[in-house]
């Protein structure tokens, strides 16, 4: 009964969600700052209806496969890696200009904050298969009375691919403690990347105490539930840490001499 309400409640979420997409969408359309239309945030924005309703496609062929693992790895990836995305990219560059991408910090800590949006996502997919390998998505019963276990993936053991999550996760937290040290003795860095830095580091620290409690506890599914929602909340913020090393600011306007003259912005305040 619990399984039934959560699918149904999963499948009620679509239409407000294809709704806020849609508006979304719409009001990028219709948005021209200085009668110019923003072509960036139009094509950011149509990426979130046509993923929702791609999410639902992919959702229905999750339940026909009755819960194949790469089914639910691919309807699990493409919330984080293009619904959501999309959303924290968009939400950014609403606030910025359309001019060129402008540097914030030095350019190694640059492409170690983009090195860390990499390795995070390569976490995510490497998350999915040790649940497709696990025995978390439970059993049915046919119409005999037995018990038929779920397709599972048969790539590695459970320990091998749990071994291999765990790999990844301790590259990533070495390497989220080099861009945190990193800007922290740099001159001149944003507030903002310091403290998106700090709520990195503290989340991936949290992240690996839950998968660490979870395979010593035989993985619980309440704390696997814990583990994917911080996953989920974990990705935002290194989104918005590797988004807050750089800028865009307006392009330069026409005056009416036809000469051109970039619009000026206030600097944020840095931390040293």
């Amino acid at each position: 009964m619990l399984n039934s309400w959560i699918e149904f409640s999963n499948r009620l979420l679509n239409f407000p969600l294809v709704a806020i997409a849609g508006l979304t969408f719409i009001a990028c359309v219709m948005y021209k700052p200085g009668g110019r239309r923003r072509r960036d945030l139009v094509w950011l924005s149509a990426i979130l209806p046509v993923g929702v309703i791609f999410q639902a496609i992919v959702g229905g062929i999750v339940v026909l496969t009755k819960l194949n693992p790469a089914a639910v790895s691919v309807h699990f990836l493409l919330s984080a890696a293009i619904i959501l995305t999309a959303a924290v990219v968009l939400h950014a560059r609403a606030w910025e200009g359309d001019g060129p991408v402008h540097s914030l910090v030095r350019l190694d800590l640059r492409l170690m904050a983009a090195l860390l949006v990499a390795v995070t996502a390569v976490m995510l997919a490497a998350g999915t298969l040790v649940t497709g390998t696990g025995p978390l998505a439970g059993t049915t019963i046919d119409s005999h009375g037995h018990l038929t276990t779920v397709p599972r993936y048969h790539f590695l053991s459970l320990q091998q691919v749990t071994q291999l999550h765990a790999d990844i996760g301790w590259f990533l937290g070495a390497l989220a403690v080099a861009v945190f040290i990193g800007l922290r003795f740099s001159p001149g860095v944003p507030r903002r990347a310091m403290l998106y830095g700090w709520i990195a580091l503290i989340g991936i620290g949290i992240q690996g105490i839950i998968g660490y409690v979870q395979y010593f506890n035989h993985l619980p599914a309440g704390l696997v539930w814990v583990h994917t929602s911080s996953a989920v909340v974990l990705w935002i913020f290194i989104l918005r840490l590797y988004l807050s090393t750089r800028e865009r600011l307006p392009l330069p306007t026409e005056t009416g001499s036809g000469t051109s003259v970039p619009t000026t912005t206030v600097p944020e305040t840095a931390t040293h």
